[in-house]
């Protein structure tokens, strides 16, 4: 395995795509994020058969599964935010912009076809579902066979399963390392890991804007699942506000920054609904230097907030352009599982910023096969949507 290389920035001339935690229950592993913190909304679990492999049952905690709903009390709602039409010229435009993950010491996407993937993530290699992975597999089927965890059950994004273990059964977590930062990868019953490689993309960008500045820039990591992000920019020298849903996916999070040996870095963990942690901070006149955003398509508060991405994103992004700083230097926006073109969230951003400046960069983030070693380059597997504004 070969040391860490920095995503690489690439333009083609491609449109289209498909699309992350909301103020949401559910386990954002993403089963938030599924992003604890819980990208996705959850289904029943699919009950797999057990092909002579050792099986085990992800643990799902009371507070992640969802049989029928129980009827509750109706959740008053924050009236509507009204967007006013913004005056101005919009900013400048990048698109179609291709962030790409290549390997590193602690994650490569090993190889993937037939609707899946094989990844090593640290000392593991495991095989998963991936829908995008449209082509014949590249290794041969021995390969993916003896792999040490396989994910078996609902094949969508946030369906249920279990993890089913070739050779001796492996533990519920175990030590990972991604940008110099220690946390733990983790089997969840919703197939994600507690960590989204292609987001290296954005967290090294986010090190770089932090590490550049001549003071210490205050970030906001909303729908923050494990917290990585947040561990990132804090390491490099941010002050780090980290909002997210799900008291487990805080726990987490938590447990990562004792692994990371960072209890003493400037992080606030906060669990609160997103949308009504950002009305608050824009009332108190908070501002933040750098915002990074990962909503889930569908997502509940701890209160019972209801999130509709396609309803609330525009609100969203119209609130965190009022507590950017003067002298801000991004806002991020990431989205999983959509239908919809990185086209729908550029122009969104663009009209959000419309008077404010700089320029609005969208497109996908990819993950490069690697092969065995992570040295051998391959197809690109996307994974995701994005657009990011920046001052210049």
């Amino acid at each position: 395995m070969h040391a860490p290389t920095k995503p690489r920035d690439l333009s083609v001339k491609e449109k289209d795509r498909r699309s992350k935690n909301a103020s949401v229950t559910t386990a954002k592993g993403r089963g938030a994020e599924a992003r604890g913190g819980g990208r996705h909304e959850q289904k029943r679990p699919t009950p797999a058969k057990g092909g002579g492999f050792k099986e085990r049952q992800a643990a799902v905690p009371a507070s992640e599964t969802r049989e029928r709903p129980v009827r509750q009390p109706a959740v008053q709602e924050a009236p509507a935010r009204v967007i006013a039409r913004r005056t101005g010229d919009k900013p400048a435009e990048r698109v179609p912009l291709i962030l790409e993950t290549s390997g590193t010491s602690g994650y490569h996407l090993i190889d993937s076809g037939a609707g899946e993937k094989l990844e090593q993530y640290g000392p593991y290699r495991i095989v998963r579902p991936e829908a995008q992975a449209l082509w014949p597999r590249s290794l041969p089927d021995s390969v993916w066979e003896n792999a040490d965890a396989i994910f078996t059950g609902d094949t969508d994004e946030d369906g249920m399963g279990r993890w089913r273990f070739p050779g001796a059964v492996l533990g519920e977590t175990w030590p990972m390392q991604l940008l110099d930062t220690d946390f733990h990868g983790r089997f969840t019953s919703f197939r994600h890991v507690g960590v989204f490689p292609e987001q290296l993309a954005h967290w090294s960008w986010v090190k770089d804007q932090v590490q550049a500045a001549k003071r210490p820039l205050k970030v906001l990591n909303l729908f923050g699942y494990t917290g990585v992000a947040s561990l990132i920019a804090a390491k490099a020298g941010a002050e780090v506000t980290h909002v997210d849903a799900s008291k487990k996916a805080i726990g987490w999070a938590r447990e990562n920054q004792a692994l990371a040996r960072a209890e003493k870095l400037p992080i606030r963990w906060i669990c609160d609904d997103a949308m009504k942690f950002i009305q608050r901070e824009e009332r108190r006149g908070s501002r933040y230097d750098i915002i990074l955003t990962d909503p889930p398509k569908f997502g509940r508060g701890p209160n019972g907030e209801v999130w509709q991405l396609f309803d609330h994103l525009a609100a969203m992004l119209d609130i965190c352009r009022e507590i950017l700083s003067p002298e801000a230097r991004g806002l991020v926006l990431t989205a999983y599982s959509i239908r919809a073109s990185f086209y729908s969230i550029h122009e969104l951003m663009r009209e959000t910023m419309r008077g404010h400046g700089g320029r609005v960069e969208s497109g996908e983030l990819i993950i490069r096969e690697g092969g065995l070693d992570g040295r051998e380059p391959g197809r690109a597997l996307s994974t995701s949507l994005f657009s990011r504004w920046v001052p210049q």
